[in-house]
This record gives C-alpha cells, structure tokens and sequence, in this order.
C-alpha cells in the first residue's frame, strides 16, 4: 500500500483453522488475512497457530481486537501479527491511547519482550527490536460509529495510525441505515473518511459485501479491500454446489 497499490485481504473469523490459511493461500489469490477477535472466541494460543500458518503459506497478517486493554492489544504482536486493527473506537483519545499500547519507550508503553518471532526469539539486539517494532507493526483504525465520523480527520492526523478501515456494517447501522453502505448518508461519511486519509497521506481500507460498494470505494482511492472472509467461501460453495446438481436440490 506504501507503494500505492492495491491489496486484498481475506477474513478469518467462523472457522479459524491453519488449512483453510494454507488452501486460502495457495489459490485464493490474496495477499493475506485479518484475523478477527473481536467477533470471535479465539484465544491468543490458537491465534498464534493461525499467525504460523500466515506464515507457512507466504501470507500477511493482521488481527482485529477491541482495544479494550493493554494485554488485549499488545498480545497479538507477541504472536507474530505485523498489526493491529482496532475495533469501535469513537474517540481521538482512544485513538491515542492504543497506538501507546503498541509502541515501545519512548513512542509508547508497551512492555519489552525479546522471546517472540518478531524479536527472532532473542536473536535480535533489544535496540534494533524495539525500532523495527515501533517502525513496523502497524496500526488499522476501523471507522464505524457516527462518533468516529465526526472526529476522523483528527484520528486520520494520529501519529502512529498507518491506515484507516471502513467497517460497513456498523457505520451503515449507527447512521441509521443498516445493511445499506450504497445510501447516500452513509457514502457521505465514506467520502469523508476517504478525504481524511487522504489530508494525512495514509491509506484506507473497506470491508466489502458487494461488488458495487467496493467498486465505489476504489474510486474514492481505497487500497485495502476485504471481499470474502471464511464463511462467505463457504457459503458461495454451497450455493455454487447446488447450482452444480440441480437435480438434487430443490
């Protein structure tokens, strides 16, 4: 994305499992995956097996959590996540206060540990460690509350926000329109945050259920496009099946 191009990215949430990573990496065209805690009942452990599996499969990989906790931001990147995207943040203060929970003195406060894979398990001097992790790991801003809206220009101005991250479902739910990102209202407040990301020169990315809503975001200069998660797969082959025997579903 720092090279202006465009990404895709795939949702692991309803079936966490490292073969789907491996399958999904292998033919799916893609060049990685979010993880996704906020939604989900994964723990770190298992979250950690999947950040292997990104690995196996040449993928990228970051996790979304609700930055609810020191712990639950942080833990991830123990893991081996080249990020964070932060979940139903309404403020700039919050904003604020997650991107200190990533980064390490004097950026932030995150605590120093140098037995994970980013530290190459104690192989990397704690200087170089901690300036590759505060250079790094980067930080994804979901924007969808009216309240993040109204402050998106000041959370797109955050040092150490690197991306921010339409979240349609419920942007279009709080502006009162659920389960509809093409109305007007809620494109208004798309073309915003695209403006915001813009101003400050970062990137922005879209969680997109439909062709036309993504379509729409690429205009407006979005680089980051989810466009299937692992129940959408799924979902699409069964549907793609009973097309296939029409004679046996009716």
């Amino acid at each position: 994305m720092a090279e202006g191009q465009e990404v895709r990215v795939m949702a692991i949430s309803a079936f966490p499992s490292p073969k789907f990573i491996e399958v999904a990496g292998r033919f799916g065209d893609i060049d990685g995956v979010w993880i996704d805690q906020e939604h989900s009942g994964l723990p770190n452990q298992d979250l950690e097996i999947l950040l292997l599996a990104c690995r196996a499969a040449g993928l990228d990989a970051f996790a979304r959590v609700a930055p609810t906790d020191y712990a639950t931001v942080m833990r991830p990147m123990e893991g081996g996540a080249s990020g964070i995207m932060m979940a139903q943040v309404s403020s700039v203060a919050e904003v604020e206060q997650a991107v200190r929970w990533m980064k390490y003195h004097p950026v932030g406060e995150r605590g120093m540990f140098l037995g994970n894979f980013e530290a190459e398990f104690g192989a990397k001097p704690a200087p170089e460690h901690v300036a590759d992790c505060n250079r790094d790991r980067w930080t994804v801003i979901q924007i969808e509350t009216a309240e993040a809206v109204e402050c998106v220009e000041c959370i797109a101005a955050v040092e150490g926000v690197d991306c921010l991250f339409v979240g349609p479902s419920d942007l279009s739910n709080n502006l009162g329109k659920p389960g509809n990102p093409m109305d007007p209202h809620v494109l208004g407040a798309v073309e915003r945050i695209a403006a915001a990301a813009k101003a400050n020169g970062k990137p922005w990315g879209v969680l997109s259920k439909t062709e036309e809503f993504a379509l729409k975001c690429r205009e407006l200069g979005c680089q980051l496009f989810s466009i299937a998660g692992d129940l959408d797969y799924i979902n699409r082959g069964i549907a793609a099946n009973k097309s296939a025997f029409p004679n046996f579903f009716s």
